[in-house]
């Protein structure tokens, strides 16, 4: 009998973002690049600082759906280094996601925000990020988006 899927709650990235660069229609949707500035991450077992560099590259289809890829680290209270690879998607109704493309606020319960982080460490202690899956439920506010990221058992 296989394994059911069942998830633990391990931390909460905070990640503080810039403005938005637009490289424009593409093709196959409009690209846009939005910096990662710093943040925190927080839960039971991990806590740190967000780095001030890295950025979500997104592209955004005609139908609203966007499709990101962000990319940063976050340095633990401890020393360790750990590199953030985060694809998912967002999506809800065409209305609410052109507010938040303007910048307004959206109730985060209406959108679709769903992420698959991967992460690097070379520290012992955190090498377990890299043996697992995990999935994030993700929010964006204004300033900032915020992904709880549960570990996939």
């Amino acid at each position: 009998m296989t394994p059911v899927l069942q998830t633990k709650y391990v931390f909460t990235i905070t990640a503080y973002i810039g403005g938005v660069t637009s490289a424009g229609e593409i093709g196959h949707g409009v690209r846009r690049i939005i910096p990662v500035i710093g943040g925190e991450v927080r839960g039971p077992g991990i806590n740190g600082k967000v780095s001030a560099f890295g950025a979500d590259f997104q592209i955004i289809r005609p139908n609203e759906l966007i499709e990101l890829e962000a990319k940063y680290a976050f340095e633990t209270d401890d020393g360790a280094v750990v590199y953030v690879e985060n694809r998912g998607i967002r999506f809800g109704p065409i209305d609410l996601l052109q507010k938040l493309k303007r910048g307004e606020p959206v109730d985060p319960k209406l959108i679709y925000f769903r992420t698959v982080p991967k992460f690097e460490t070379g520290s012992e202690k955190y090498r377990w990020l890299m043996e697992n899956l995990f999935i994030g439920s993700a929010a964006r506010h204004l300033d900032r988006v915020v992904v709880d990221v549960h570990q996939v058992l």
